[in-house]
């Protein structure tokens, strides 16, 4: 121990003596004395024992090599190191301590960066940094610790730059992977990704990646030879084959686009095939199946001007052919006076085309000869109700205008004959005899009050009429009866005989 020493551990024994002395008079715990005793060994060991610790290691914390042949100090030196005060010498401790602190982040960052295999993507850079860390090394060992810290600074300012870097390496990684992927090469694209998974162990992209890599050979031969079947128009085949490429990679953007080249490809022939179909089959007259092909062509591409003019084509000409047929149907049911089944193929025709003049001008005729024919028909097949004089000569005029007709088919003809027999009937009256008890008041409508008689003749026109009879005491009595067009009639009783029978209320 040198002067020095002794005189700072004369120092502490002088203090700690006046501590005890304070101590015993002040009387304070034990515990405070032992706390204090251990506080004074830890600065001992600071000032003396730590540096002597320190310089026998060297970056990264391996012992020291020794020297075979130990360097003595000069006596410039030893005497400058003799001559340095207790605060000089607590501020060299402390420049070492600063220079190892700076020094165990700098050997943090370099286990961090190796784990990252630096080498591979900074090497230059990194061999810098520590070239920095060794001129540390060396100030370090002169016990130039202000030096030695700033060079052990500016290694680990260095490191910190490549640890800093490291994402953007593996994103260029990526990219370049990513490249090599697109334009086929395998090698280029493993090592990249490879790279990238040093740097990012679980990035998705990069393991994904990676595992194309590994098929990309095997995907390029699959695609080389999907086009040579392609040029040879076995698309079906190179369809599959791409189809293997994609199994293998589904991520690669060539063989889907080559996929969906040949998907279009196989749909264009697949559609100008179905409509050769339909065009064939409109050559054949066969209409229908022209519109079914086209129509499957339509819905294969929807939208399509081509099959949709196709259709128009054909559905055109089926709305002539039909057209025609309508014109020929009407005309033939004219002549056999069948005047609804006309009219329906009328408006057949116009459901196509409303614009057509003959089915135009020939609904009209039709429809009115069809209105004719249904008021004389109605007229003969009730000609009772021609007692009313209203429906007498409404039928009067439905049958001049018959006979205005020209050239009046055979069913014309005989309905107007049929209703002018029945018109002629129908003012010629006819006797009826009516029969009632002397007390009932009778009544026949369309004729009046006839009283109370036993015996009554009418002259009546044929047709239907209803007699009423009435007598107090006695339920009213209904006679419905028809005077026909044969020149006879049943005779009719009108008579109260159902006496009503009083109930008490009380």
């Amino acid at each position: 121990m040198n002067q020095n020493d002794e005189s700072r551990t004369d120092s502490w024994s002088s203090q700690n003596a006046q501590l005890r002395s304070a101590a015993t008079r002040k009387g304070p715990p034990t515990v405070v004395w032992l706390m204090l005793g251990v506080l004074s060994l830890l600065a001992l060991a600071v000032i003396f024992v730590l540096p002597s610790v320190v310089e026998n290691y060297e970056l990264p914390f391996t012992p020291r090599a020794e020297i075979t042949e130990p360097v003595r100090p000069s006596t410039t030196q030893a005497a400058s190191t003799a001559a340095l005060s207790p605060f000089e010498e607590a501020q060299r401790a402390k420049q070492r301590q600063d220079a190892q602190e700076v020094l165990a982040s700098l050997l943090e960052r370099q286990d961090a960066l190796e784990a990252l295999q630096v080498n591979l993507w900074a090497e230059q850079d990194y061999t810098q940094a520590l070239e920095f860390a060794r001129l540390g090394d060396e100030s370090y060992r002169t016990q130039a610790f202000l030096e030695a810290g700033a060079q052990y600074q500016l290694a680990d300012d260095a490191l910190a730059n490549l640890q800093d870097f490291a994402p953007q390496v593996l994103a260029q990684a990526i990219a370049t992977g990513q490249q090599g992927l697109e334009d086929g090469d395998a090698e280029l694209a493993t090592q990249k990704f490879s790279l990238a998974l040093i740097l990012a162990p679980d990035n998705s992209v990069a393991q994904a990646g990676l595992s194309r890599a590994r098929t990309l050979d095997e995907v390029v031969a699959l695609l080389e030879e999907a086009q040579d079947l392609r040029a040879a128009l076995a698309l079906e085949s190179a369809l599959e084959t791409v189809q293997e490429a994609i199994v293998l990679d589904g991520a690669n953007s060539v063989a889907r686009t080559l996929a969906s080249e040949l998907r279009a490809q196989i749909a264009d022939n697949r559609f100008n095939q179905i409509m050769s179909e339909g065009f064939s089959a409109l050559q054949n007259d066969n209409p229908d199946a022209a519109i079914e092909a086209f129509e499957r062509a339509l819905a294969m591409r929807p939208g399509s001007a081509q099959a949709q003019e196709a259709i128009t084509q054909t559905q055109d000409q089926i709305a002539v052919a039909q057209i025609t047929a309508n014109r020929e149907a009407a005309q033939a049911f004219e002549e056999q006076e069948r005047w609804a089944d006309a009219v329906n193929e009328y408006n057949s025709a116009l459901s196509i085309d409303p614009n057509i003049i003959f089915a135009v001008q020939g609904k009209d005729y039709a429809s009115k000869r069809l209105q004719l024919d249904q008021l004389l028909q109605n007229a003969i097949d009730q000609p009772e109700r021609l007692a009313d004089i209203q429906v007498y000569e409404q039928a009067v005029q439905v049958y001049y205008t018959g006979r205005n007709i020209e050239s009046a088919g055979e069913r014309l003809l005989g309905q107007l004959n049929a209703l002018e027999d029945l018109l002629n009937k129908a003012q010629v009256p006819v006797e009826v005899q009516i029969f009632s008890d002397n007390s009932t008041q009778v009544t026949v409508y369309q004729v009046g009050e006839l009283g109370a008689f036993e015996s009554r003749v009418l002259n009546l026109k044929p047709g239907k009429y209803v007699a009423v009879g009435t007598k107090p005491g006695y339920r009213d009595v209904r006679k419905e009866f028809e005077v026909g067009f044969d020149n006879r009639s049943a005779p009719v009783t009108v008579a109260c005989t159902e006496e009503i029978v009083a109930v008490n209320r009380r």
